[in-house]
């Protein structure tokens, strides 16, 4: 029989970012949950973000409306699982509102913030997937680049709060 707390702890298909950011816990959880402020870090240009509907709380559903260079348009909807404020936020793809489950999950997403002091913090984003085929799909897309600029867009941003 496998032990759950390993498999929640370490998570077999899981990509991870972890940035030490200039900006406190707060003012980067308020980004992450400002939706009028996410198309200004949530996606690297020439990608951005054109709406973006919030209820951060677990259970609350999310849709972020992506959209590209090329009049491409990738519709996000998730959950929130967990939020515990200025600390963490977990969401899934899993569900698209309530309980309902979506086509086809790809991830969950686990932000911490760990207050570092002297108004420093340190950002760890983690994308865990279904499957290997999955995780390899999204390192494939950019992951560490793509999640890496949006990272720096965020500290950016969140500065202004």
């Amino acid at each position: 029989m496998s032990d759950i707390a390993t498999t929640i702890d370490e998570p077999a298909y899981a990509l991870t970012l972890v940035r030490e950011m200039n900006v406190a816990a707060e003012k980067l959880y308020r980004a992450w949950t400002t939706g009028e402020r996410m198309g200004e870090w949530f996606c690297p240009e020439p990608w951005r973000v054109t709406e973006a509907v919030l209820d951060v709380r677990a259970g609350g559903a999310s849709y972020i409306l992506m959209e590209g260079p090329n009049g491409e348009k990738v519709a996000n909807r998730g959950v929130y699982l967990d939020v515990v404020a200025n600390r963490k936020i977990v969401f899934t793809d899993a569900f698209v509102a309530a309980w309902v489950p979506s086509e086809k999950p790809f991830m969950t997403g686990i932000i911490t913030f760990e207050d570092l002091g002297s108004g420093r913090t340190r950002y760890t984003a983690t994308a865990v997937h279904w499957t290997e085929e999955d995780m390899k799909a999204h390192e494939a897309m950019g992951f560490h680049e793509g999640w890496g600029i949006v990272a720096d867009q965020l500290e950016t941003v969140a500065a202004t709060f």
